[in-house]
């Protein structure tokens, strides 16, 4: 058998894109010839999307399409943040954004089946995965068609905003931005979702008896059931304030509201969306030296 040099590696791979170690793989199995070689690893590409389908996506991209007043934000997960700068999964994400504005799939298992490009998106994820050698997943999105005008932000990849709204463009652009940066989870107060009020009252709730608990021991008098109730509620409407777009303090003018702002350009905010990339998702913390051992002991067994 010929010996397998790194510029045939380097030949293959720039021809199927595939990992370099499954690249080499297929040389030796295939003698040396190139052709069969590429031909095993177009057989393995989906076989490499259900092995990786079981590891975690934590990176990725968010993407985001605008056409008049449809448009639509998607966050599209990867392995490795090196992969969330890959110029084929970059197109796939922006593609998908698109299919979304203009299809108006239900859920993601709708938009998978939909058409792409001549595959449906999940035979178009799959072939990605083989081509790429990492999994990725479509995580969620969010699409706009109210009628109103919408603007988009992306800080960077990771982060992007898309806010429905009427009235002036620069405005609205800087709420954009602020959503970005001040991360609101409403638009209004009467908006916060009721388990994130719960939760900020039972901290409150915690502080007044620690802080009971602090008094008692320091001999003092602890304060009337009906003080503590107030204190409990002053920490839950200040958390609100806090938390809701049109309370916030304005990123750009710490002398204004979000609303203040928006009333002095006759502007209104109908709603919008915020995604920041792996949110909520528990990321798997490797072993670069474990990880080393099992390929070395792997090898080996070969």
């Amino acid at each position: 058998m010929p010996a397998i040099t790194a510029s045939m590696v380097a030949e293959l791979r720039a021809k199927t894109d595939a990992p370099m170690m499954e690249c080499k793989k297929a040389l030796t199995e295939a003698d040396g010839d190139i052709t069969k070689a590429e031909e095993l690893l177009r057989v393995k590409l989906g076989n490499k999307a259900s092995k990786a389908a079981s590891r975690v996506t934590a990176e990725g991209i968010v993407a985001a399409y605008i056409d008049g007043t449809t448009g639509a934000l998607i966050e599209l997960n990867c392995e490795t943040d090196f992969v969330s700068k890959n110029d084929d999964f970059l197109a796939f994400g922006k593609s998908l954004a698109e299919l979304v504005a203009k299809q108006n799939p239900a859920d993601v298992a709708a938009l998978s089946a939909l058409d792409l490009s001549g595959n449906t998106v999940e035979v178009t994820r799959t072939t990605l995965i083989g081509k790429i050698g990492e999994n990725m997943s479509i995580r969620r999105f969010k699409r706009f068609a109210g009628g109103g005008k919408l603007v988009s932000y992306l800080h960077g990849t990771r982060i992007g905003v898309m806010v429905e709204y009427e009235g002036d463009d620069v405005a609205a652009k800087d709420v954009a931005m602020h959503v970005a940066a001040m991360k609101p989870v409403s638009l209004a107060a009467s908006e916060v979702p009721a388990e994130l009020i719960e939760k900020e009252r039972n901290v409150a709730a915690g502080k007044a008896a620690e802080d009971a608990k602090a008094a008692e021991a320091a001999g003092k008098a602890p304060q009337s059931a009906e003080i503590v109730a107030k204190r409990i509620e002053g920490s839950v409407q200040k958390y609100l304030k806090e938390v809701s777009l049109l309370n916030q303090t304005f990123v750009k003018n710490d002398k204004q509201t979000v609303e203040q702002m928006l009333k002095a350009a006759n502007t209104a905010v109908k709603g919008f969306t915020l995604y920041v990339v792996g949110e909520g998702i528990e990321k798997k913390q490797d072993d670069f030296a474990a990880e080393v051992a099992a390929q070395v002991a792997a090898a080996k067994g070969q």
